[in-house]
């Protein structure tokens, strides 16, 4: 008589099959595992994925050999310690995020150790932030170009008249009562463009030019424009004010000291006419493609025949002019003489003011 077959155990057999199904899924995710002892930091078991990161160790190994462990001596069970390190697989570098946790395994403690590789999300985040930077560059750069552009507008225009220009594209003419507008031309520059270096020459002109900008900024007036050696500035455009005739002649007896004190020091002698002349003038924007802004009037055409009367390191001005700024600045009569285009006109010397009031250059 055969004995009856012993009956399988099911509850050793599930055992079984749920201790293989945990070690094959642990050796199925994609996350580096070891089990590490606290004591020594003995690795007790790595899983294919942690052994690809960091090779295949030998027994015995411990975890510090593998890698650069952070001070884990504070971690408490349930706590979870976090940091990046770097290795290199098939010579190409791999940024891992390394996290580690205190258990109790068997009534000793370990350290569970995951690597995952977050190399795609390091290469994402440079790229994000080498975009980022490359806008801000690009910002950067088109900022200055446009802080440029305006400084070259406002090279050609008033503020008030940009700023209508920037906000409606166009600009309105406008006439301006009284206005006053000086032009000055420098004696000799045509032979000295001849016989001078020219990259000194204009050198020094813009030196000057830069000078008479300070000037100008100081009263209140306006630099309308250069032409050449010729310098012309306005008062009263685009914003009235009654003092324009005030603030031109001061503007010029200004650009005259500015000129003789620069003499003083220097090798080349600059010598300049001065005209001024106050009246109705329209100031407005004209071309298309190039903008300038100009201005129209008989002011504009006297102020040019005051300067053209003018002797060196003169400044003339007709008697309309001379009538706004009369008992605050010094001036003496001239004899009249025919003006091309106004006839016959009184005109005067400026020869002083409240120059000597202590007035000083910026």
């Amino acid at each position: 008589m055969s004995a009856d077959p012993v009956p399988a155990d099911p509850d050793v057999g599930s055992a079984l099959n749920l201790d293989a199904f945990n070690r094959a899924l642990i050796e199925s995710v994609g996350v580096g595992i070891a089990i590490v002892e606290c004591d020594g930091l003995k690795v007790l078991f790595q899983n294919k994925r942690f052994e690809q990161l960091f090779g295949s160790p030998a027994n015995d190994i411990t975890l510090d050999q593998l890698m650069q462990v952070p001070d884990l001596s504070g971690l408490e069970p349930g706590a979870v310690e976090t940091c990046e390190i770097s290795v290199k697989q098939k010579r190409r570098p791999v940024t891992l995020a390394a996290h580690f946790s205190v258990h109790e395994d068997d009534g000793r403690h370990v350290y569970m150790v995951e690597m995952h590789n977050i190399t795609k999300v390091k290469e994402l985040e440079y790229m994000i932030e080498s975009y980022a930077k490359m806008v801000e560059k690009n910002e950067r750069a088109l900022r200055r170009e446009k802080e440029r552009a305006e400084r070259l507008l406002l090279n050609i225009m008033p503020r008030t008249v940009y700023e209508e220009l920037k906000t409606f594209g166009v600009t309105t003419p406008q006439r301006f009562e009284s206005a006053s507008v000086l032009m000055l031309d420098f004696v000799d520059f045509t032979e000295m463009a001849v016989s001078k270096d020219p990259l000194a020459l204009i050198s020094e002109l813009n030196d000057i030019f830069t000078g008479f900008d300070r000037i100008v900024e100081q009263f209140g007036c306006e630099r309308l424009k250069t032409i050449g050696d010729a310098y012309v500035a306005v008062s009263g455009i685009p914003e009235a004010t009654p003092d324009h005739a005030q603030n031109i002649a001061r503007t010029a007896l200004l650009f005259r000291r500015f000129i003789r004190q620069r003499n003083a020091t220097r090798e080349e002698k600059w010598r300049c006419r001065i005209g001024i002349a106050s009246g109705p003038m329209i100031g407005s924007i004209v071309g298309i493609q190039k903008y300038v802004y100009d201005i129209f009037g008989p002011a504009m055409d006297l102020a040019a025949r005051m300067e053209q009367h003018a002797e060196p390191m003169e400044i003339l001005l007709p008697e309309a002019t001379a009538d706004h700024i009369r008992g605050e600045f010094r001036l003496e009569p001239v004899a009249a003489r025919e003006v091309k285009g106004f006839g016959t006109l009184d005109l005067f010397k400026l020869v002083g003011g409240d120059e000597e009031l202590g007035v000083t250059l910026i």
